[in-house]
C-alpha cells in the first residue's frame, strides 16, 4: 500500500505540473488534431470502463460473483486508481492548455476534482487509519508499563527493590540506593506520562483529521457524475462541430 500510495502520489503531481502548464504553454490546434483525438479517446477509455466495471461489480451481486471468480474486488480498485489518474494526465496533454470554453473548463476542473477526492478517500484515510491502530497499541504498551510502575511505587521499599541484586546506577556505575531507585522509578513514570500525553494528543489530531475528509467519498461521488455528464457533452460537442483534422 505505501508503495502504491507513492506512485499514485507522484502521478497526481505530475498531473497537478501539467496542468499548470498552461502558465507558459498553449497550443489551440492540438486539441482537434489527430494525435490530439487519439489521446483523448485514450483519456476518456481509461478513465470510463474500468470505473464503470469496479462500480457494477461493487454494486451488482450477479455481476460480483461472476467477475470475482478471476478478479479481485481489491484488484479492480487498483486497477480504476491507476487508469484513472493514467486518464487523467492523457487528458491535461489533450487539451493543449487549450482552456477557452466553460465546458472544457469545468470538464477539467470536475475531472481533477474526482481523481484527487480519490486520492483522499483510498490513501490518505486509509494511512489515518493505520497511523491511529499503530499509535493505540503504543499507547495500550505504555499504560500497561504505567500501572505496573506504579504498583512497584506503591509497595514497600524492602518490596520494590531487590536488595541482594540491586540495580546498577548507569551514571556513576555503583549500586543504587533503595530511595534512589523509588527516584529513578518516578522519573520513569514522568517520562511515560509524557509520552503518553503526546501519543493521545497524536491520536486525537488524526481523529480529528479523519472525520473531515470523511466527506471524500460524496465529493468523489458527485464530482466524478459531473465529469460523466461534462464529458458526454465534450464528445458530443466535438463530434457535432466537426474534428478539425477531418476538415
Amino acid at each position: 500500500m505505501k508503495q502504491e500510495r507513492t506512485i499514485i502520489g507522484s502521478m497526481l503531481l505530475l498531473q497537478i505540473i501539467l496542468w499548470l502548464g498552461f502558465l507558459v504553454h498553449r497550443s489551440p490546434a492540438f486539441p482537434g488534431s489527430l494525435a490530439g483525438v487519439i489521446i483523448a479517446i485514450l483519456a476518456a477509455l481509461l478513465m470510463t470502463i474500468p470505473a464503470f466495471i469496479y462500480s457494477a461489480t461493487k454494486h451488482f451481486p450477479s455481476f460480483k460473483e461472476k467477475i470475482t471468480k478471476y478478479f479481485s474486488l481489491g484488484k479492480m480498485l487498483s486497477w480504476h486508481v491507476y487508469t484513472s489518474i493514467i486518464g487523467a494526465i492523457f487528458a491535461i496533454i489533450h487539451t493543449g492548455h487549450r482552456f477557452e470554453s466553460n465546458l472544457g473548463i469545468w470538464l477539467t476542473v470536475t475531472m481533477m476534482l474526482s481523481v484527487l477526492s480519490g486520492f483522499v478517500g483510498r490513501y490518505f484515510l486509509s494511512y489515518s487509519s493505520t497511523e491511529i491502530k499503530e499509535k493505540q497499541a503504543e499507547l495500550n504498551l505504555l499504560a500497561t508499563e504505567y500501572n505496573q510502575l506504579l504498583k512497584v511505587v506503591g509497595q514497600p521499599v524492602s518490596e520494590s527493590v531487590n536488595i541482594a541484586n540491586p540495580p546498577i546506577n548507569s551514571l556513576a556505575g555503583t549500586k543504587i540506593t533503595e530511595s534512589g531507585n523509588n527516584s529513578f522509578l518516578g522519573v520513569r513514570a514522568v517520562q511515560l506520562t509524557e509520552s503518553i500525553a503526546d501519543l493521545e494528543y497524536a491520536i486525537k489530531t488524526q481523529q480529528l483529521l479523519k472525520r473531515r475528509t470523511l466527506g471524500w467519498l460524496t465529493v468523489h461521488i458527485v464530482s466524478s457524475i459531473a465529469f460523466y455528464v461534462l464529458l458526454i457533452l465534450h464528445i458530443w460537442s466535438a463530434i457535432h462541430f466537426g474534428l478539425r483534422f477531418l476538415k
